[in-house]
Formats: C-alpha cells, structure tokens, sequence
C-alpha cells in the first residue's frame, strides 16, 4: 500500500520544500511535527478524522476515504458531496493509493482516534516516504471539546471550533446532571450489534460502544471481557438477556423481531429494539467520531424519558444545521428517526 513511485515522490518532495513550516505542534503521540503556517489542504487517514475535517473547516477537506452514497449526501453541504474518493490510510480496510494521496497535494494529514504503536508507526512512514505532516489526534468522545479546539486552532478555524465545543461541553455536562438522578438500578442493560447478523459487538471499553458507556448504560457484552470489537454467539445474547437492543443494520433489527430464535430476550419481548441513526454519518458508531454527540440527545431520549426533558427532533435540526451546516426538513427527520425511537 506505501509502495511509492520515486518520481511522483520527488516532484512532491520539490513543491514541499518551498512550504514555509512555521510551527512545531505536538501531537497526541507525543510527535512534533512542524506545520505550514496557512493549511488550506487537509487530507484525512480515517473517517472519525473525515468527520471532524468536514465539521470544522469542510472547505479544507481534498477529499472522503469513502464516497458518502445518495442518502448520506441529502445531509452534507452541497460544495462536499462529490469531493474525490481516495481512499483511507487507517485499519485492516487500508485502500489508500499513496500516488492519490500524493496527487492531492495536502497541506497535512489528520488521524483522528485511538493512539497505539501501530497508529504511530504508520505516521511516521508516510510522512518519511512523502514529505506530508501527519498529525494523531486524540478521538476518546469525553475529550471531544479539547478535541474541536485543538484542531480548530491547527486550521486556523478557532472561532468556529470554540461554537462546536461549547456544544460538546453543554451536552457532555447535562447528560452528567441527568444521570446522577438515575440510580444505578434503573439504568438499562443494552446489546448493541453490528452487521447484519448483530453478532459484532464491543467489549468493554471498546471505543466502538463509548457512548453507550457515557449514557450510563450497561453494556451488557462487557461480561465477555475488556477490549475492541469481537463476535459473539446467539446464545451469549440470548444469556445477557439485555432490555434493550440497538443495531446498525436495518437487517439485523428486522430478523430481531421475526425470529423466534430471539422471543425469549426482554428487549424483544417488550418491543424495545431500536435502529442506530446513521446518516450522514453514524450517531452511535461508524465512525466513532465528533458525529456521537448528536447519539448522546437520541440515547437520553430513549433510555431515560423520564429524567431528560428532550425534543429530539428540535435538537436534530439544531445539531445538523451547526455542525454540518444543512437544514432538515420535518420529512428529513422521519427518515434520520426511521426505527430509532419509541412510537407514540
């Protein structure tokens, strides 16, 4: 996947050299990496970094790692659903072509997520190898206001960075005054799954059910252990017996409520199966990015009615309209709903 062309690398190389680096900045891995002192051209290594990229300065952004399909781009600015697809940098599902990368001419590369050795060496080989700045930004959702304004300050966007994290700051502190009136016996056990068989989950601590975590949900999957992503058996499920199930998968919800395999479950039972919003980007995962925070009003919502007063689709609209600057219709929000909430 690095491989590069020499040729392409050195023609690059020659435009790098007339950058002006003006800046050193220390990233979440501890690297410092000099920047340019006006970053016009951002080119981001996975989608939690895309997301964030798009909700700060969508104007800097060369370009999706994954083309956003006709529904996700109904919810994105006008001037950013057709950007070029290169591809992502980051993960098992690495696609990137590094002359594509190169031919985009970026100012900085940006990771957004956990920071690990594997994440760190990857940096560091693709910035030797073609003369970009990569930078690793912490992406653990409880640091999603420092988060905003760090990279906010590295675009030169803080005005707009310091909006967003007042946003994260206010949700972040109510959802904590909310929960502290919910005892811990009153909080729901929840299965979340992904795929469209549902039997993808996250053990605890898995960056892919933070949010869960953080609405003081149990995770009922944490009884497998501490850890990422990992599958699980019908019968692990169906012995967790959880009171609520989300899913990612418009199939694996439907196959919930018909199988009989899974009648015995109380979530089933009691007609408490949801679907996870996804669009344009994932609320509850996928990516696990800055895009969560909006999951954080759905999931107060729908696991304590009682004790968060929430018009969810007024804060739909509001989130929608601040971080990713389109207006939604009331049509719009039955479809973002569509399966994620009670029925009255």
């Amino acid at each position: 996947m690095l491989k590069l062309i020499s040729a392409v690398t050195i023609a690059f190389l020659s435009v790098c050299s007339a950058s002006v680096w003006a800046r050193p900045f220390t990233d979440a891995a501890g690297r410092v990496v000099e920047i340019p002192d006006n970053v016009t051209r951002i080119l981001t290594a996975g989608p939690p970094a895309s997301v964030l990229v798009y909700v700060l300065a969508p104007e800097k952004l060369t370009g999706w790692v994954r083309e956003p399909n006709a529904q996700e781009k109904e919810f994105l600015l006008p001037s950013a659903r057709d950007l070029p697809t290169y591809g992502r940098l980051t993960g098992q599902g690495g696609t990137a072509n590094m002359e594509a990368v190169i031919a985009a001419k970026p100012d900085l590369i940006i990771d957004v997520g956990s920071v690990n050795p594997t994440y760190i060496s990857l940096a560091d080989k693709v910035q030797q190898q073609t003369g970009i700045p990569y930078v690793l930004i912490d992406g653990s959702f409880a640091n999603s206001a420092k988060t905003l304004r760090q990279v906010g300050e590295l675009l030169g966007v803080s005005p707009r960075a310091e909006e967003l994290a007042a946003y994260a700051e206010t949700t972040l502190k109510n959802l904590g005054e909310g929960l502290a009136k919910v005892p811990a016996g009153e909080r729901p056990k929840v299965y979340y799954g992904r795929g469209p068989e549902g039997l993808e989950t996250g053990l605890s601590g898995s960056i892919n059910l933070e949010i869960l975590e953080a609405a003081g949900a149990t995770n009922v999957a944490a009884a497998a252990g501490k850890g990422g992503l990992t599958n699980v058996s019908l019968e692990q499920v169906l012995g967790w017996n959880p009171e609520i199930i989300l899913g990612a998968s418009p199939k694996f919800i439907s196959a919930v409520k018909s199988d009989p395999s899974w009648a015995s479950v109380a979530a089933v039972k009691n007609g408490k199966v949801f679907a996870a919003p996804s669009l344009p980007f994932g609320w509850f995962d996928s990516p696990p990015g800055i895009n969560r925070l909006i999951g954080i009003r759905w999931l107060e919502a729908l696991l304590y009615p009682k004790t968060f007063d929430v018009d969810l689709k007024a804060d739909v609209q509001k989130f929608f309209k601040l971080f990713y600057q389109v207006e939604v219709t009331d049509a719009q929000l039955d479809t973002l709903l569509k399966g994620a909430i009670e029925k009255h």
